[in-house]
């Protein structure tokens, strides 16, 4: 099986699965796709943002007073993973206000 069809795989499966649940139509495929957005992606996004400004934090304090550069490239870098945490923030605050309007509640995404 090659990468894109392994992709396509996991990218559907989800949806698949949480349209099962009763859920027919458009409702059930909007149900699944904000489920699968607030429940895997945007904490995914949450961790990878934090990670990389820790990375950015290691590389300016492993840099010290020595080397100007390196501790500018770590500044950039924290600057760029924390707007990475404001609009993972973001795009969770936006889905939920969506849900919320359009009376969508949240399926449970979970493993058992």
């Amino acid at each position: 099986m090659n990468m894109k069809k392994l992709i396509l795989a996991l990218l559907i499966a989800p949806n698949i699965t949480f349209a099962a649940n009763g859920s027919d139509g458009i409702g059930g495929i909007a149900d699944a796709a904000f489920s699968l957005i607030t429940g895997v992606l945007v904490p995914l996004a949450f961790a990878m943002c934090i990670l990389y400004f820790f990375w950015g934090i290691a590389k300016y304090l492993r840099a010290g007073a020595g080397d100007e550069a390196a501790a500018k490239e770590g500044k950039n870098i924290m600057v760029w993973g924390a707007i990475g945490i404001f609009i993972a923030f973001s795009i969770w605050g936006i889905i939920a206000f969506i849900q919320s309007q359009l009376g969508i509640t949240p399926l449970e995404v979970g493993i058992g």
